[in-house]
């Protein structure tokens, strides 16, 4: 009972998901903030600065670091506020979809980060609509509201219509472009500003005092409309739908400024699912069962410029793994050991002693793994 209960807590604080979105629209730089909040960086380094020391974590192999882009899947795993999150980078740019699609089959829940300016792209379209085929449950990013920006309500209108998805923001921004002063909460009314601390100020509403010192006073009156129009949207966000994928949380922030950064995690802590039992053919396998069973969804070869090596990438569906437990290939039915399971945070590794339903390992492979394969512990 120890052991079922052990497992039952460890999955319920982790959170697996990826953040998908159309080039340019600050996926890798919101990328690094969240390892940043998650204390698993101490320095987070432009995209296209000079020099390996400022390279961006996620985007590792040689061809992403001449192109300043994401080009294959990493996964990087970290704790913040109790949960261990693993944080599947995806591909942004079209090139490499494949890598993207497969990675999508291993996440519990997807941010979706959308360029204030831009609006909806249409690589953000692709990956939406194969969140929605898998039913994954997205929460939205307004990315750069501290630049040019188009009206938020334009935003919300655009995600409506184009992709039909129900939105619910939660907070509301405070201006934008040079004028964006941070955010306020819709659902316990808090400013947060942009230049000071994360946590924010309560305030008595939108007619508090502090709002009339972020705003000029030509702009305040149609802000507090807006804030009037949008409050029921925020009072009624319906958990049910978001996790069946028809309503999206919408925050705004600007990752370059690490604004904005600490509610996404907060929400992926409160909002997102644990992991999720998986259907198989024979019957549904979930994530609390006390037996260990993984999937492979990616193999990614010469991951260490020393050697030629080949990773299987492995997304555990129940149970726990610890090293060198043995464990059945359902394809051949053959029994192998895992001696090395390795934790990944982008290309640095470090041995997985154990991991949990959610969590993604890598397993050196020799060719004996494919994509699809399934490893168990019994059957």
């Amino acid at each position: 009972m120890f052991v079922t209960d052990r497992i039952e807590d460890e999955v319920a604080r982790r959170r697996t998901f990826a953040i998908i979105s159309h080039p340019d629209a600050g996926k890798t730089t919101l990328t690094e903030k969240l390892l940043l909040f998650g204390g698993a960086i101490q320095l987070a380094g432009q995209v296209r600065a000079k020099g390996d020391r400022r390279r961006t974590r996620s985007d590792w192999m040689s061809i992403e670091r001449a192109r300043g882009i994401s080009v294959v899947t990493s996964v990087m795993t970290f704790e913040y506020e109790a949960c261990v999150f693993n944080l599947l980078d995806t591909p942004g740019h079209e090139d490499f979809s494949e890598d993207t699609y497969r990675t999508l089959t291993a996440v519990d829940a997807a941010v979706m980060v959308i360029d204030a300016a831009k609006g909806i792209e249409a690589r953000t379209r692709k990956l939406f609509e194969i969140c929605r085929l898998r039913d994954i449950p997205i929460i939205t990013f307004v990315n750069k509201m501290d630049r040019e920006a188009r009206e938020p309500l334009d935003l919300l209108d655009e995600i409506e219509k184009g992709l039909a998805l129900t939105v619910a923001p939660m907070v509301w921004p405070i201006g934008q472009g040079r004028e964006f002063a941070g955010t306020y909460d819709l659902v316990s009314p808090r400013v947060r500003r942009i230049d000071e601390a994360p946590e924010g100020q309560p305030v008595s509403g939108p007619d508090d005092a502090l709002i009339a010192t972020l705003l000029k006073p030509d702009k305040l009156s149609h802000w507090r409309d807006e804030v009037a129009l949008v409050s029921d949207l925020a009072t009624g966000f319906d958990r049910k739908a978001f996790l069946e994928g028809h309503l999206s949380p919408v925050y705004f922030g600007s990752a370059l400024r690490n604004f904005g950064v600490r509610d996404l995690l907060e929400a992926l802590i409160r909002l997102a699912p644990p992991p999720r039992d998986q259907t198989a053919r024979q019957r549904t396998v979930h994530a609390t069962e006390p037996k260990m069973t993984g999937i492979v969804f990616k193999i990614q070869a010469n991951m260490d410029p020393n050697h030629r090596d080949r990773i299987a990438f492995m997304r555990l569906a129940s149970g726990k793994l610890t090293r060198g437990m043995k464990v059945r290939l359902a394809r051949t039915g053959k029994t192998m050991a895992l001696n090395a399971p390795q934790f990944f945070f982008a290309q640095d590794r470090s041995l997985a002693e154990e991991a949990y339903a959610g969590d993604v390992v890598g397993i050196p492979n020799h060719g004996t793994l494919r994509i699809g394969d399934t490893l168990t512990e019994g059957e």
